[in-house]
């Protein structure tokens, strides 16, 4: 426990999520010279934790998440204290930024948001039992392990659409499956998944994800015209329904944000607010471990570059 209820503490950075970018914002923001803390409301890692296995990480071929994410986690506890099940409810902007927890109170002097964004799921049986063992949400991350086998992918907006492209140019026999008779993406994607002839299962939805021996084997599918139900054949699926962004936070207290919720920021990581950072998935992006990495670090080095050269002051204030 933390004994700053009362009183609150004074700190020069706080960082709001302990992923790969809050984690690395931590190690440069104490290596920077500010005192630091990270606040996690529940599991260290964010998405990269749940994940079994993560094959493009440069420096480990082959890495299960939790391993990568407890590495990452005892280099930064070398810097920065990182203190679980604090979640933040409101953030305060004054002569300092307040960010008020479960546990209390602090003041300081820049805030980071490394808050990530979580996919949408089917809530359909298997979907959680076979994660990262056929059922995934990213092609980018784990598409190439499927060339010249069976997908699907599930959805029918630009994400869905993008994913079925890339693991078609990556030489994936891909089917997408769509609950509606349209799509809602924009007609250039649409375009191009006509051009490259790949399949489209409308009015389709997916009710089951079977498997076996630990691996998706078939999509058990409701046409939603007539009800009938049937087992399609693949070895993967990819979820693309949605994201939501964890922006909530800098969205109360003004932080533009785009049209998908993930927040706005320049090429240092700032924000439209001075002394409010934010980095990783909840900006949006190509969303990989490496650039979460990346962004969080830049964004610590703004914050110690503004904290040290405020550019929001006149000069000579």
């Amino acid at each position: 426990a933390h004994d700053h209820a009362a009183h609150g503490e004074d700190v020069d950075l706080v960082i709001v999520g302990a992923g790969p970018a809050g984690l690395s914002a931590g190690i440069y923001g104490v290596r920077s010279g500010m005192s630091t803390v990270i606040l996690e409301k529940s599991l260290i890692g964010g998405q990269v934790a749940l994940t079994p296995v993560v094959e493009n990480y440069p420096g480990f071929a082959k890495v299960p998440g939790m391993e990568l994410i407890n590495i990452m986690s005892a280099h930064t506890r070398e810097y920065a204290d990182i203190r679980e099940g604090e979640t933040v409810s409101e953030i305060k902007l004054g002569k300092n930024v307040e960010v008020y927890t479960n546990r209390g109170l602090y003041r300081a002097k820049a805030l980071i948001l490394a808050t990530g964004a979580t996919w949408k799921q089917l809530g359909v049986p298997g979907e959680d039992a076979f994660y990262g063992r056929g059922v995934h949400n990213c092609a980018s991350c784990d598409g190439y392990m499927y060339k010249d086998k069976i997908v699907a992918v599930v959805g029918g907006g630009n994400t869905a659409l993008t994913e079925a492209l890339h693991l078609h140019n990556l030489g994936v026999k891909v089917s997408v499956i769509h609950r509606r008779d349209e799509f809602r993406a924009e007609q250039r994607l649409q375009e191009s998944l006509d051009h490259e002839d790949i399949e489209v299962l409308w009015n389709t939805e997916v009710v089951e994800i079977l498997g076996d021996d630990g691996m998706v084997m078939a999509l058990k599918l409701r046409d939603n015209t007539d009800g009938s139900e049937r087992e399609m054949l693949v070895h993967g699926v990819f979820i693309a329904i949605g994201q939501v962004v964890n922006s909530q936070l800098l969205q109360d207290i003004g932080v533009a944000v785009n049209s998908d919720g993930s927040v706005k920021v320049d090429g240092s990581m700032r924000t439209n607010i001075p002394r409010i950072y934010a980095a990783g998935d909840v900006i949006g992006g190509v969303q990989q471990i490496v650039t979460a990495i990346g962004e969080g670090s830049t964004a610590a080095l703004a914050a110690f570059e503004d904290i040290s050269h405020p550019y929001w002051k006149p000069a000579g204030k």
